[in-house]
C-alpha cells in the first residue's frame, strides 16, 4: 500500500472536510509511498526533521481519501458502462500458456497475491477489493477486503471468492501476502489489518484445510500506529515464519519472526536512517538462511525522492534463524522515470525486487534502475553462488528505452528461473503497458526468449486496447510454479492508479 503525503495542515482540515481534501488530493499528483518519519509515540521514537510528524491516524485519514477516490472513480466509470460488464475471453494466447483471464470481471480488484502448493494441485489467490461488502457481511465489514479464491486443480478452476478474514469491526485490509509451507501443505497469509484510529497493523492467519477455514488473527506486531508492506516467508516445516515489513517510525526496516508456527512473535528493529524501506519477496533456503529483497529510497521532505540520491536494492539475510542479520546492498541505481497517470506519484514504478533460490546456496536477485536518473527503467538479474554473500553485476533482461517495473521470481529447483515484469509498449501508445515473461534452465545466466502473457485482446476491458493495458493497478503481483511444473501469474491492470481496474491472472499450459 502506498499513501499519498499530506501536510499537517490538510490531517486537519481531513479530520472536518474530508471531501474538499479529495479535491485537493487528486490535485496534488503525490504518491503513497512517499511517507516520511513518524512520530510514532506508542514505540517512543522521536519525529525526523526533514521528513516531519507522522502519526498512524494520520497516514489513516490518507487511506480514508484514497479509498474515497477509487470508489468514486469506481462509480463513475460505472455509471459511464466502462467498467463492471463483460470482459472478453481471450482468443489468440501467448504459445504455451492458457490466456490471460480476469479473477471477476464486476469488481474492482487491486494488489493480487498468489501462492502455489509444491506438492499438491492447489492455488490460492488473493486480492484486495473495493466498492462491495465481503460476501455474507452486513454491517460493520472492512472496505476494502481481502478476497481468496482457491483451486484444487491448478488454475482450471476455482472457488467462489470469498473474505480471507471477515473480521468485523476492522476498517479496511490491504496489501496481502501468501505462502504455501512445502512439507504439510499449510497456507500462511499476512496482510494490514485495521483502522487509523486502532492501527493498521500486520496481522497473520494460517489455514491447514486448503483455505476453508482459517485461524483467527494474530498480530506480528502487536497494536501500533502503523505498518505497512509486509512481506512473509516459512521454512519448509511451517515451523519458522519471518515477516519483513516498514514500521512506525516511517520506512525503517523490520523483521518479525516465529518459532512456533506463527502462535507468538518477537520483533526485530534493523534500521534507523533516513532511508526508507520496502519488503518485496522473501525465501528460507534448505538449510534455514533467510532472504528478504528490498530496496531503501530517500525521500526529501513531505514530497519527492531526494534530488540526486540512490535507490538501493538490498537483500536481508540472516543464517542462525533470525537471531542476528546481514543487510547487503545488490545494487544501487538512480531514481527512474515518474509516473504521471491519474492519482499516481513520481515513485510509483520505482524500487521494486524479488529473489529466489533456484540451487542450493545459489540465489537469483531481480530489480530495476535507470541507466541515468528519471530515464526509464530496465529489469537486471544479479546472481550470487555463495548463498548472498557476495553478487554479480546485473544483466539487464528488459528491452532498452522502454520503461519497466515489478520483476517477479519463481523457481521450481535444479537451476530453473522464472520471471515477469512490466514493460511500457512503445510505438503508437507508448504509456501502455504489457507482462513479460522469461524463463531460465542454468541459474539465471541465460534466459529464453520474453513472451507476452498479459494477452487479452483489444478492448477486452475499458482500459485495454491494442497496444497493451493503460496502468498498472498495484504496487506489485506475484508468480508461482505447480506441483506439475507450471507457472501461474497475477497482476493488475487499471485505467489509473485511481482506478478502477481488474485482478488477471495467466497459466501456463
Amino acid at each position: 500500500m502506498r499513501l499519498r503525503l499530506l501536510g499537517a495542515a490538510l490531517v486537519i482540515l481531513l479530520a472536518t472536510a474530508l471531501a474538499v481534501v479529495l479535491v485537493r488530493a487528486r490535485d496534488s499528483g503525490q504518491n503513497s509511498r512517499t511517507e516520511q518519519k513518524s512520530a510514532a509515540a506508542e514505540v517512543g521514537e522521536g519525529a525526523d526533521a526533514e521528513g516531519g510528524e507522522r502519526a498512524g491516524s494520520e497516514e489513516g485519514l490518507e487511506e480514508d481519501v484514497l479509498t474515497a477516490e477509487r470508489l468514486d472513480a469506481l462509480a463513475k466509470a460505472r455509471a459511464n458502462g466502462k467498467f463492471g460488464g463483460k470482459v472478453a475471453a481471450t482468443t489468440s494466447p501467448a504459445t504455451g500458456w492458457v490466456g490471460s483471464r480476469v479473477l471477476n470481471a464486476p469488481t474492482d480488484d487491486w494488489e493480487p497475491a498468489v501462492a502455489t502448493d509444491p506438492r499438491a494441485p492447489y492455488v490460492y489467490l488473493l486480492t484486495t477489493r473495493y466498492g462491495v461488502d465481503p460476501p455474507g457481511c452486513a454491517a460493520k465489514c472492512p472496505s476494502p477486503f481481502i478476497a481468496l479464491t482457491v483451486s484444487a486443480d491448478n488454475g482450471s478452476t476455482w472457488s467462489a471468492q470469498t473474505p480471507l478474514c471477515m473480521c468485523l469491526g476492522v476498517k479496511a485490509q490491504y496489501d496481502p501476502t501468501i505462502e504455501v509451507v512445502p512439507n504439510t501443505g499449510a497456507v500462511y497469509s499476512v496482510f494490514l489489518n485495521g483502522d487509523r484510529h486502532n492501527g493498521f497493523s500486520t496481522s497473520f492467519m494460517k489455514s491447514t484445510d486448503h483455505g476453508a477455514t482459517w485461524s483467527a488473527p494474530v498480530h506480528v506486531y502487536g497494536n501500533v500506529s502503523w505498518t505497512d508492506k509486509p512481506e512473509i516467508a516459512t521454512s519448509a516445516s511451517g515451523e519458522d515464519v519471518y515477516v519483513s515489513w516498514n514500521g512506525p517510525e516511517g520506512g525503517d526496516l523490520y523483521v518479525g519472526q516465529s518459532h512456533d508456527y506463527g502462535a507468538t512473535w518477537t520483533q526485530q528493529h534493523l534500521t534507523s536512517d533516513k532511508r526508507y524501506y520496502y519488503a518485496y519477496d522473501a525465501r528460507v533456503l534448505s538449510d534455514g538462511t533467510v532472504v528478504f529483497s528490498e530496496s531503501s529510497i530517500v525521500y526529501s521532505g513531505l514530497k519527492n525522492v531526494a534530488a540526486g540520491s540512490e535507490v538501493w536494492h538490498h537483500a536481508v539475510i540472516s543464517r542462525d534463524q533470525g537471531a542476528t542479520w546481514e543487510n547487503t546492498v545488490v545494487a544501487k541505481v538512480p531514481q527512474g522515470e515518474s509516473c504521471v497517470a491519474d492519482g499516481c506519484g513520481p515513485d510509483f514504478y520505482t524500487g521494486q525486487t524479488s529473489v529466489v533460490s533456484d540451487a542450493p546456496g545459489h540465489l537469483v536477485f531481480a530489480y530495476e534502475g535507470p541507466t541515468t536518473a528519471d530515464g526509464p527503467q530496465r529489469i537486471y538479474v544479479a546472481r550470487s553462488s555463495d548463498a548472498g554473500r557476495t553478487w554479480t553485476a546485473g544483466s539487464p533482461l528488459s528491452v532498452a528505452g522502454e520503461d519497466a517495473t515489478g520483476p517477479r521470481l519463481a523457481s521450481s529447483g535444479g537451476g530453473n528461473a522464472r520471471i515477469w515484469y512490466m514493460q511500457t509498449s512503445g510505438g503508437d501508445n507508448p504509456d501502455a503497458w504489457n507482462v513479460w515473461y522469461r524463463s531460465s534452465t542454468n541459474g539465471g545466466s541465460a534466459w529464453s526468449s520474453p513472451v507476452k502473457i498479459s494477452d487479452a485482446p483489444a478492448g477486452a476491458a475499458g482500459y485495454i486496447n491494442a497496444s497493451g493495458f493503460a496502468e498498472i493497478y498495484g504496487d506489485y503481483g506475484e508468480i508461482g510454479v505447480t506441483n506439475t511444473g507450471k507457472t501461474v501469474a497475477t497482476w493488475g491492470e487499471g485505467f489509473s492508479y485511481t482506478g478502477p481496474g481488474g485482478t488477471w491472472f495467466n497459466i501456463q499450459r
